[in-house]
């Protein structure tokens, strides 16, 4: 009875009390034995089978042993269900009663009973079954097969007719990457219309721009924005590009011959033909893969985790980005009431969310080399190395890039951004970059445009010792306005200072780019705004 219950409870990790049809009394299992006590309120309660499962699935939480921390602390529920158990058997059902539905159609002897017993039973998967037989045959897809079967006896006899394993499992996992590029999809529009609103608030605000991080001509920080912007745009095409081309494997089997098939429907090639086609539609999708092996090629995967380590690579440049003017106190990523910024210097204000984007960015960036290797790496028709890595680093590659996608959505929206800390630091700087203009004025004022150039350089070499080695303000205005050389009096010299004067045409390019590339994608795609992220770390 225990055995048949808790089928992964082996030994002394748990013993349950039974009397009659149910299961009463507690639950034992100490930690330091390897058995968990939890004692029971309701002495003599009788339990059913599902709240035994439930208790049971309770008491094997996660404190216990290895949960992935993608799962527990970044990616989203929605994306955690693409990849779940649940969502992954009951496409295997789909695909067997849509396999089931064409057979019939083309004339094999399928009942609609059958069928329908089959359709019964899509989502009530008897996981328990399937674990117990998998443990005895070592074959997840027939283990699976058998299972279904016990619950659908009437179909038993045609479940999986003419298939190999990869009919499920390779045409369910296109489905998922699928459903996640959705997702993905969703998320990164999103993130596009929230960069889109911050680099249209702040088109006219004029900050310093780097170059080797050292400071250059003035921009605005709304065209700085509109630079994450376009890489996130970029993404966008590939995504939808790469989602595009996405087709299912069909039914080919064993080696892609459709021998099988061939052999169930005597030699008709017609009825061969129909079968992918007829599949393809019933699943959603337009085709599939003209030629294979037993699997899809493996370069899909490589395709799929090449557009989300673009992503990462977009995401991991604006956190940099954002980490280094929040040094420069210009830029603050949003930072809670409660946040405590560092455990041992309580003043901090640490960039953590953006520290995570470009921790999870690098993960998604070397992440995208496993599929590239396997696929590489597939000899003929087909080789079972994919599969152990092909489990994990497509499910974490689409689990860290949700995670990074949700982050940005949290970070940008909440972006504060300091024009008082901009000017200063502009300010301090502007002199030196005005130098063109001041010398063109002096040069209309009667002046030697060479002599003046000259002359320039080395009151700005004299500025700059000022402030680097004396720590004091750059007081080249003033230097100039002593120099009888110029004729400028301090007061000409100053208004030239205004910041807006050279930022060149970045206002207009912000508006231009939004209006003419980034309003009409989300515009073509404003089904899918309106998201907003739940950090839960």
């Amino acid at each position: 009875m225990i055995a048949q219950l808790c089928p992964e409870f082996p030994g002394p990790v748990a013993l349950l009390l039974f009397t009659g049809q149910g299961c009463e009394g507690s639950v034992f299992r100490d930690i330091t034995s390897g058995v968990l006590r939890e004692a029971s309120e309701n002495k003599g309660t009788t339990y059913s089978h599902a709240e035994v499962t439930g208790r049971k699935q309770n008491l094997m939480s996660t404190t216990d042993r290895y949960s992935s921390p993608l799962s527990e602390r970044y990616a989203s529920k929605e994306m955690q269900y693409i990849f779940s158990q649940d969502f992954k058997f009951s496409t295997w059902r789909r695909l067997w009663i849509a396999l089931a539905e064409t057979e019939k159609e083309l004339g094999l002897p399928i009942t609609q009973e059958q069928i329908d017993e089959m359709k019964e039973h899509v989502t009530d998967i008897n996981y328990d079954v399937a674990r117990a037989r998998e443990k005895e045959v070592r074959h997840d897809v027939m283990s699976h097969v058998y299972a279904y079967g016990v619950q659908c006896p009437k179909a038993k006899g045609i479940i999986h007719l003419g298939a190999t394993s990869c009919y499920v499992g390779d045409n369910t996992d296109i489905i998922i990457m699928n459903e996640a590029l959705k997702l993905i999809r969703r998320k990164l529009v999103n993130v596009i219309s929230e960069l889109a609103k911050f680099a249209d608030k702040e088109k006219n605000q004029p900050c310093l721009a780097f170059t080797h991080f050292q400071p250059a001509q003035p921009t605005t920080l709304g065209k700085r924005a509109t630079l994450w912007l376009n890489e996130f745009v970029m993404d966008l095409e590939d995504l939808e590009y790469v989602q595009g081309t996405l087709k299912l494997l069909g039914s080919k089997g064993t080696t892609g011959t459709q021998a099988s098939f061939l052999e169930l429907f005597n030699g008709d090639q017609e009825k061969c033909d129909k079968l992918d086609p007829m599949i393809a539609e019933k699943m959603g999708f337009s085709a599939c893969y003209p030629v294979s092996g037993q699997t899809y090629s493996r370069k899909v995967d490589t395709r799929v985790c090449n557009v989300l380590a673009g992503i990462a690579a977009s995401a991991h440049k604006f956190s940099n980005d954002i980490r280094l003017l929040q040094h420069l106190k210009e830029v603050e990523e949003p930072f809670e009431k409660s946040q405590i910024g560092s455990s041992a210097m309580a003043y901090k204000r640490n960039p953590m969310r953006d520290e995570r984007i470009a921790s999870l960015s690098r993960y998604v960036m070397i992440d995208a080399l496993n599929p590239a290797m396997t696929s590489a790496e597939q000899w003929f028709e087909r080789t079972l190395d994919d599969s152990a890595n092909k489990r994990i680093s497509i499910a974490e590659g689409f689990l860290a890039t949700d995670g990074i996608l949700d982050l940005m959505m949290n970070v940008v929206d909440g972006l504060v951004v300091y024009p008082k800390v901009i000017e200063k630091h502009l300010m301090s700087e502007l002199p030196f970059m005005a130098t063109e203009n001041i010398m063109m004025d002096a040069t209309k004022a009667g002046g030697d445009r060479q002599e003046l150039h000259e002359r320039i350089r080395e009151l700005s070499m004299e500025a700059g010792k000022t402030v680097k080695v004396e720590g004091k303000d750059n007081d080249l205005l003033e230097r100039i306005a002593k120099d009888p050389t110029f004729h400028l009096s301090l007061e000409d010299l100053q208004k030239s200072m205004d910041p807006k004067k050279y930022v060149g045409r970045a206002p207009y390019q912000v508006d231009k780019y939004l209006n003419e590339v980034v309003y009409p994608i989300l515009d073509d795609r404003k089904d899918l705004l309106g998201l907003k992220a739940e950090i839960n770390v």
